[in-house]
């Protein structure tokens, strides 16, 4: 859950530094306060900096991102991590694990016969 992912950081952080405070996906849907960090204490006496972020106030970088990207990613460079689930049947147990926070990376449906 992102509290304690965040607390995790906050006490990994040294002096001056900083977080970017994105996603949250896992609380979306959440029906009751969501915990939080035990240890902001612990970030003021860091002095460090929690700020947000959000991708759509930066899409004029979106083709230079492309332009870096792709190469990084054809040669290895880059690495990115799925959780697949075979089958449509399972779409919607692969939306609910999303919500949840079950996956690693993006969460990918795979159509068709398993591999």
């Amino acid at each position: 859950m992102a509290g304690d992912h965040l607390e995790a950081a906050i006490g990994a952080m040294r002096a001056d530094g900083r977080i970017a405070m994105v996603g949250a996906i896992s609380t979306y849907n959440a029906t009751e306060p969501v915990p939080g960090p035990r240890n902001l204490f612990d970030a003021a006496a860091k002095e460090v900096t929690l700020r947000g972020m959000v991708v759509s106030s930066h899409l004029d970088l979106f083709p230079e991102w492309i332009a870096n990207a792709a190469p990084w990613l054809a040669d290895g460079t880059l690495r990115t991590e799925t959780t697949v689930v075979e089958s449509i049947e399972r779409a919607p147990d692969a939306l609910l694990g999303v919500l949840r926070g079950a996956n690693t990376g993006k969460m990918l449906v795979r159509l068709g016969e398993p591999r």
